[in-house]
């Protein structure tokens, strides 16, 4: 068995070095190592077992600008639904935030999760889902769903309440 494994890898050699064979185009500039990092925060591992658990687990999200700015939140969650994490996806202006769906892929596939929520808030205070809000709540869902990610919920904070497109059925 060594000496086959011997004959093929010499065969290889041989036919490699009687070919031209271009060497790859190399640069100066060092390419970055990429990792995901956990920093660590005062917030509290928790299970999320409704809309209110995740809305009450939302206010340290936002601490004194839910009614300033509107910002958009990922919350990972493992098979169990405890917290293991979570990431500011966006922060926009007074009406409105980008969201970008691979950054949310990205994360979710780095932390290896299986479910998440993701949030934002109102600064008017309006509970009332938009049309550009259900129409990114089902974005989200068809990109995750291909990657057997479970997005559990969207849920939509304010200083004075919630609205759970989940209890709402729009899920």
């Amino acid at each position: 068995m060594v000496k086959r494994n011997l004959f093929l890898i010499n065969t290889y050699n041989n036919i490699v070095s009687n070919q031209n064979i271009k060497t790859m185009k190399t640069y100066k500039a060092c390419i970055p190592k990429i990792s995901l990092t956990k920093e660590p925060t005062n917030f509290k591992k928790v299970k999320i077992t409704n809309a209110k658990d995740a809305y009450d687990f939302s206010l340290n999200f936002w601490k004194t600008d839910i009614e300033l700015f509107e910002s958009f939140f990922l919350l990972i969650l493992n098979r169990a639904n405890n917290t293991i994490g979570y990431v500011k996806i966006s922060q926009g202006g007074c009406v409105g935030t980008v969201v970008d769906v691979k950054l949310i892929c990205k994360y979710m596939i780095e932390s290896l999760s299986s479910g998440c929520i993701v949030f934002h808030n109102h600064p008017s205070g309006n509970l009332e889902p938009s049309e550009a809000d259900k129409k990114i709540t089902q974005k989200i869902k068809s990109a995750l769903n291909i990657l057997d990610i479970n997005l559990i919920d969207h849920v939509i904070s304010t200083k004075n309440g919630y609205y759970s497109f989940n209890d709402n059925g729009i899920m």
